[in-house]
């Protein structure tokens, strides 16, 4: 690889990992427009696995905002970020495949118990697939694998000291 090559491809890897913050900051600040932003003009997202719906990213975002409006506080967690570039009609590095772990603690906005702790957190993995346009890296599929989720145990006792 020449230096040249090499100074790209750090670029790319740059620009793919800000798109993945990008979308964590969106969903958690309730951004719905930035969200719609960041996908291709045919992008989708598919959150079954977590009970949700599977469409293009306007119809996303929308049953999004709904859902997401259960929650006072979301805070995305993304990790183990593994990015792999691929070819696109034989041009090298036009997609981009991003395989992330996540952690989701959110917060009721219903619950009166004047706690800031997370009351439900979910786990699992994103799948994001993206494209490189004329306006830069977008996000052409991104696909939530749910793995777990716990919601707190109001039954537990209260720990006295």
């Amino acid at each position: 690889m020449t230096q040249r090559v090499e100074v790209a491809t750090l670029r790319d890897r740059m620009a793919v990992d800000g798109m993945v913050t990008e979308y964590a900051v969106a969903v958690d600040d309730g951004d719905w427009e930035a969200y719609r932003s960041l996908f291709t003009p045919d992008g989708r997202a598919d959150y079954r696995s977590a009970g949700g719906i599977e469409g293009d990213a306007g119809s996303v975002a929308t049953w999004l905002a709904e859902s997401m409006g259960l929650f006072s506080m979301r805070q995305h967690l993304i990790v183990n970020r593994r990015v792999r570039f691929g070819n696109l009609e034989q041009d090298i590095g036009d997609t981009a495949r991003v395989q992330a772990d996540y952690i989701n603690p959110m917060r009721f906005a219903a619950n009166g118990d004047g706690s800031s702790a997370p009351d439900f957190v979910c786990g699992g993995r994103y799948a994001f697939g993206l494209l490189r346009t004329d306006d830069g890296w977008r996000l052409h599929e991104v696909v939530v694998q749910e793995k777990w989720r716990r919601l707190p145990d109001r039954t537990a006792p209260a720990v006295t000291t």
